[in-house]
């Protein structure tokens, strides 16, 4: 969720856009039903399956929501504090994303450990590389697969766009930059993930995560960053959604009518939705800013962290040799992702977050402060 307004007197207030929390929770689900399509093509017709197929281009939204949020929130006091500031934002992001990854990882760990006391197979578990998933760096470039907690690969990637974050946001007074200039820095982004994609001989954005997945977050991540730029300067002229709306169908008919690959349009497409959506005041906007998508947003990182381990469970557990789910089985495990969410959330991940920041080492800046969630 996004931020309430800063205390402090002098710094602008942050914008409440409670649509982009619950963009965010729709968003973790489409990864969850991503990761049970191979599981679920009993249950559903073949273009439904098709679209599940696509769920991974739901991180994508990730980082590009994330890159806009960190501005708002962090922009401005980040500009303010100058260096002097980053420790802060670094422990407090640290303590945001790290302990529920952890919880996760050790209950992996103990899951792993009784494979191996019952002489179970234990591919996808490499130990070698557990100290790179404790300390968030496993897809820094370090390793040539996903394992252990396939989903937390973009949490790694995250944390290296929080580190160059503070960079960012000094190199440059950006926020001086009039909207044609910002759309065309926003371009050259986008055009650059293209491109990196191309020179590796990749056209789908899921493709060589190990290997690329660190660019694809960057560079979505800034994108976000001028995304929110873009909207400051939008929401001071009082435009509407309607312009950057046009766009993302233009960049769909584009990209499907002239069968261009994913990655020279759906970045585009998402970056048009995300800002239609920050301008949006209708019937969009109230729609995922309801109380319901609101709390799916909340909870959204603990879905997107533990679904993963949770199927694996479930399917020892509760599916036979077919490998396919049923209706009854397929509604317990939304059920019990949804509780499990809500669980990890309100009892482990808040309290963990809270107990980190009331303790950040001197290394990161001392006495606690008041930053923003």
């Amino acid at each position: 969720m996004i931020a309430p307004p800063l205390p402090q007197g002098g710094r602008p207030a942050i914008p409440q856009l409670h649509q982009l929390t619950g963009l965010r929770g729709i968003a973790a689900w489409f990864v969850v039903f991503y990761h049970i399509r191979l599981a679920s093509l009993d249950l559903f017709p073949g273009d439904v399956i098709a679209v599940f197929a696509r769920g991974y281009l739901a991180v994508d939204l990730f980082f590009m929501l994330s890159g806009f949020v960190m501005w708002l929130n962090y922009g401005a006091r980040l500009r303010s504090e100058g260096w002097g500031g980053a420790p802060a934002f670094w422990w407090k992001r640290i303590a945001r994303i790290w302990p529920l990854h952890m919880a996760v990882l050790a209950a992996m760990i103990a899951f792993v450990a009784v494979l191996v006391a019952t002489g179970r197979p234990t591919e996808g578990y490499p130990i070698a590389e557990l100290p790179l998933h404790i300390l968030l760096l496993q897809n820094w470039g370090f390793t040539h697969e996903l394992s252990w907690n396939d989903p937390a690969w973009s949490i790694s990637t995250e944390l290296a766009a929080y580190v160059v974050f503070p960079a960012l946001v000094l190199v440059a007074r950006w926020e001086r930059l009039r909207p044609g200039a910002l759309c065309a820095l926003l371009a050259l982004l986008l055009a650059a993930l293209w491109a990196v994609f191309e020179a590796n001989g990749h056209d789908r954005l899921g493709q060589d995560i190990a290997g690329l997945g660190l660019w694809r977050c960057l560079l979505g991540f800034a994108a976000g960053m001028v995304l929110a730029l873009v909207w400051q300067a939008m929401s001071a002229r009082v435009s509407g959604p309607a312009i950057p709306a046009l766009g993302a169908i233009a960049a769909l008919v584009a990209g499907f009518g002239l069968g261009l690959p994913e990655t020279a349009f759906v970045p585009a497409t998402f970056a048009c939705i995300l800002l239609a959506l920050a301008l949006d005041r209708g019937i969009a906007s109230r729609l995922l800013g309801s109380a319901p998508l609101r709390w799916l947003g909340d909870v959204s990182y603990a879905t997107y962290l533990t679904h993963f381990f949770l199927f694996i469970l479930f399917k020892i557990a509760f599916v036979d040799d077919s490998g396919q789910l049923t209706a009854g089985t397929l509604a317990l495990f939304l059920v019990l992702v949804l509780a499990v969410s809500a669980a990890a959330f309100h009892l482990f991940e808040k309290p963990a977050q809270r107990w980190m920041n009331a303790r950040r080492p001197r290394l990161f800046g001392g006495t606690p402060a008041r930053l923003p969630n």
